[in-house]
């Protein structure tokens, strides 16, 4: 079945772009970025950033990585493949990532979520910006603990000039220290 991703979450201020391959079944069903209950992509920026995003409305969670200077997209645009793993990928369409980022005047690097995402650095590691492959928030990754994928992506996030809560506040949750 072919399939159509979703739009880019970036405005002018955007410092890191985040790039997945493809949303997943529940992401597309929902038309929402990471909309996989488990998948610990927003827990994990909540934690990195000091905000309550997981239980916020979608809108406010978008609004929280904006405010953040953080975006949003997919390396491809559109795919055929039978549920949500990247490995059922085929005739997978590209975004525009060189255009996209060419309207990004503050952008600061580029973060793939994961492995198939960064199959893609041949073309971002070509667009002038640190690129970084972070362990993947997939739920399909459970073999890497959340602290280390919390340090790899505290790591971009800093080197882009956004702000990471130290792991060891306080509020920092028990499975992250």
């Amino acid at each position: 079945m072919s399939l159509a991703g979703l739009p880019p979450l970036v405005d002018s201020g955007t410092q890191l772009l985040i790039l997945g391959s493809f949303p997943g079944v529940a992401s597309l069903t929902r038309q929402q970025y990471y909309a996989h209950p488990r998948n610990l992509f927003w827990p994990l920026l909540a934690d990195l950033l000091g905000r309550p995003m997981v239980d916020l409305p979608y809108a406010q969670r978008l609004q929280a990585l904006q405010d953040a200077h953080i975006g949003v997209w997919d390396v491809y645009a559109s795919c055929r493949r039978e549920g949500s793993l990247d490995s059922a990928i085929r005739e997978a369409v590209p975004n525009d990532l060189r255009g996209l980022v060419a309207r990004l005047p503050a952008l600061a690097g580029i973060a793939h979520n994961g492995a198939a995402s960064a199959r893609e650095m041949r073309v971002t590691g070509t667009l002038g910006l640190p690129v970084w492959r972070l362990p993947s928030t997939s739920p399909a990754n459970a073999g890497q603990s959340r602290a280390h994928k919390r340090a790899a992506w505290a790591a971009a996030l800093q080197a882009c000039g956004i702000a990471v809560r130290p792991l060891a506040d306080a509020g920092a949750p028990p499975a992250l220290r």
